[in-house]
Parts: structure tokens; sequence; C-alpha cells
């Protein structure tokens, strides 16, 4: 057990309960809002730092750290932490990609179905006054081919959800065998391309790196049904955003749904444009349970760390 109480800076906001439970076995400052200078000023004094998507810690931050022993990113990806430089100098660095696995599980199907039946169009119709009833004729996911690219946690949860909607599932993941997915009833591709030819809609799931970067472009949607649609909630960057405005204005495909872009906040997009897509503000985890879970469970991985010291 760590000898003295831990000294933890909390870099941005997270959920109550989370500040709680750290305050259990921690000298728990919250400072949100500091500036990278700031930030390189203040961290010298703590043993552990938690942050979410907003706040860099650089390779300048680690490097002021007298007594950091542990990063935690309260979130799925750690781009913003410079994890390179913390193995280095023998910093941990956890997250806690789990928190918000039914979150972004749930989304996916609720960006299909605001895609196919028309949801979002239909709404503006009827709040500027229209009746449209005809314009809006969508069609059923029932019966579809839904192809996951990426079968971890999130891609076996949208697995389980598509049966429920009697969806047969594709799947695409490299870095596991068929064998691995036996026992979600899917059938397993070993080319992604061979996937996307018989897929009604594609829904990314894997981190975005460099062998993912660009993984969906002008040559994939070209081999993707004219009827099929796309869901990226995963990392901007994995569809190319200029091959995907191209093969939604000439109907190469018929949709996409996005929660997430190369560049965000996103200031203008000529996808927005479009009107065969559906379009949210990185909305992946913006849940209540997932928002309670994703500062809880990394506090939960400091705490542990310490204990067990």
């Amino acid at each position: 057990m760590y000898a003295m109480k831990p000294k933890i800076l909390v870099a941005e906001k997270i959920h109550k309960n989370a500040l709680d439970l750290a305050a259990t076995y921690a000298d728990v400052s919250l400072e949100t809002n500091l500036t990278p200078q700031e930030l390189i000023k203040r961290i010298p004094d703590y043993d552990a730092l938690v942050v979410r998507s907003a706040t860099k810690v650089t390779k300048e931050v680690i490097n002021a750290a007298k007594n950091l022993k542990i990063i935690g990113r309260a979130g799925v990806g750690m781009d913003n932490i410079d994890v390179d430089a913390a193995s280095k100098k023998g910093i941990l660095v956890v997250n806690s990609p789990e928190a918000s696995t039914i979150a972004v599980a749930e989304l996916v199907f609720g960006s299909l179905l605001a895609l196919n039946r028309k949801i979002v169009h239909a709404h503006h119709s009827m709040k500027s006054g229209k009746w449209e009833r005809s314009k809006f004729e969508g069609s059923e996911v029932y019966g579809k081919n839904l192809g996951i690219v990426g079968f971890g946690r999130i891609g076996r949860e949208v697995a389980i959800r598509a049966k429920a909607f009697g969806m047969h599932v594709l799947v695409y993941d490299p870095n596991i065998s068929a064998e691995s997915c036996a026992g979600y009833d899917v059938k397993y591709y070993k080319e992604l391309d061979e996937m996307l030819k018989h897929a009604d809609v594609v829904t990314i799931h894997v981190p975005l790196t460099p062998k993912t970067r660009d993984l969906i472009g002008k040559e994939q949607f070209r081999l993707m049904k004219r009827s099929a649609v796309v869901i990226n909630l995963a990392r901007g960057g994995i569809i190319n955003e200029e091959a995907l405005y191209d093969a939604l204005k000439d109907n190469v495909i018929r949709g996409a749904a996005l929660d997430v872009y190369v560049s965000e906040p996103l200031d203008s997009s000529p996808l927005a444009q479009l009107d065969n897509i559906v379009m949210t503000p990185h909305l992946g985890a913006s849940t209540e349970e997932a928002q309670i879970n994703a500062g809880t469970v990394v506090v939960e991985k400091i705490k542990d760390y310490f204990m067990n010291k």
C-alpha cells in the first residue's frame, strides 16, 4: 500500500461520484481549464493526473512531472496523451474504454434508424409546419446484412443488438480469428473488401492508427452496394471524408451516419449540405451512465495502482 495519501490533480470535469470515490483514498484537487503553461507549473506537486479529451498531456508536461506515477484518461482514446514519453519515465497510463461500450452500441442503432427511416429530416419538416409522408419513405433493417469492422467490446455489443433486429452479422477484424467469433453467430471475413461487397450497413469500431487511417475510401465505396450505408462512431479519419462526400453526392452509396470527424469540433463541412447523411457532435459516450462510468472506472484503476504499491 502507498505510504502516504496520493495527490491527484483532476484537470477536467468528471462526475461527482468519481470525485467522491477518489477522495476516499487521495487528496484531490479539481482544477479545470488549466492552460498548458499552468499545467506544467502545477504538475510537479501531484502523484496522479486525471484528464478527459481536452487536456493535452504533452512531453513537456510529462517531463515537468517530478512525482507523477499514473495518468488516467476518463474515456476511450489516449490521443491527447504522449504515451511514449510517459512510458520512458515509468508513468503508467490507464483509461476507461469499457465505460461507454453500451452507449456507443446503442447509438449505432439510433443513428441507423434515424438514417433509414429519415427521422431527422421528417422532424425538421414537421417543425416547419409541413406534412410530407410520401417524401420520407424509408427502409427496414430486418433481414439486412450488418458489416462490423472491428469486433472488440463495442463490435460485439453491436452484434448482439443486431440479432434482436433480425439482421445478419458480418465481421472483419484482422486481429481475431473466425473461431473467436463462433459464439456470436456471425460470418467472419478475412478480407475487408470481400465483406464490403455483401454488407447493407457498415459500422466502424476500430481505433485510429496509421493502418486504419483512410481505411474506407474511394475504392472501398465503389465495392459497396449502391443501397448500402456507413456508420462511423469510432474516430474521424478512418473513413476518408472527401471520398465519403463524393460517394454520397454521386449516389455511389445510399447514406451515412457520422458522430466523429477529422477535425473536431467541426466548424464547417460540405457533408452537412447533403440530404443523405445524419450527423451528431461526438455523442457516443454522452449518456448519464457512461459519464458516471468514465470517471469512476479510471479512478478505481488509479486506486488499485496505489493500493498495490
